[in-house]
């Protein structure tokens, strides 16, 4: 419930959501706070997942290693690109960024590693997306529900599952203007073999990411990611 949620849940709302008493809803926090899958936050009593989680969700992987691996590759695209680019994985229902490197300019896109983002907002996600079979895309769907975050996002069935074969006969994934205005970007997939699905993804301004930088961005950062997946899979 905490994994799939787009707020975060007390014990009276995951009480409601889950139909249980709350002093069951309190013994099965707590148990979960104990084990680290769970973690609470002191002023609010908010729940987040917690580091156990994560130990499972990368049981194949060290994630530091992954940052350490990752970092050069996506501060040499920020460099070429001048944009911020991120690298973030699947977690679950939801994109997870591991690594950032910042544009180095007074007005930018930032996100700080461990951030989390919905799994249909922007390029990442489509391209995480276009990984699933459209059965469990149009149950996801129908579960969540399409955001409307912009005038431009994709909010309706037909036109996102056409927009995700797009995705995958093309190779990458653009956000414009969909899930934030005036931001743009483009995602590319490492197709990793091993540990959970892996995306590249660049973030502008759309006032300096227009259609030909960000045709240059996948183009660069299409380039980068065989050495940084062969690297990856080598550590399995």
């Amino acid at each position: 419930m905490l994994s799939e949620s787009e707020q975060h849940l007390g014990l009276t709302e995951l009480s409601q959501q889950l139909g249980y008493s709350k002093s069951t809803t309190h013994g099965l926090i707590h148990a979960l706070l104990r084990e680290g899958a769970l973690v609470q936050q002191a002023d609010s009593r908010k729940l987040f997942l917690g580091p156990t989680i994560m130990d499972l969700a990368f049981s194949t992987w060290n994630p530091m290693k992954i940052t350490e691996y990752a970092q050069p590759f996506i501060n040499t695209i920020r460099d070429q690109i001048r944009e911020t680019v991120f690298l973030g994985v699947l977690l679950r229902k939801r994109v997870l960024i591991m690594a950032t490197a910042e544009a180095d300019e007074p007005l930018k896109i930032s996100a700080s590693s461990g951030t989390t983002i919905s799994l249909f907002a922007g390029a990442a996600a489509k391209i995480f997306m276009a990984g699933k079979p459209d059965e469990e895309i149009k149950s996801l769907i129908r579960e969540k529900g399409l955001p409307r975050y912009t005038s431009r996002s994709i909010i309706t069935e037909r036109e996102y599952l056409a927009e995700i074969e797009r995705v995958r006969n093309q190779g990458y994934a653009i956000d414009d203007e969909e899930y934030l205005a005036g931001i743009r970007a483009v995602a590319v997939p490492l197709k990793n073999r091993t540990g959970p699905p892996v995306a590249v993804w660049v973030v502008g301004l759309s006032s300096t990411m227009n259609l030909k930088k960000m045709q240059q961005a996948v183009e660069i950062a299409a380039a980068s990611i065989g050495s940084l997946r062969q690297l990856l899979d080598d550590q399995h």
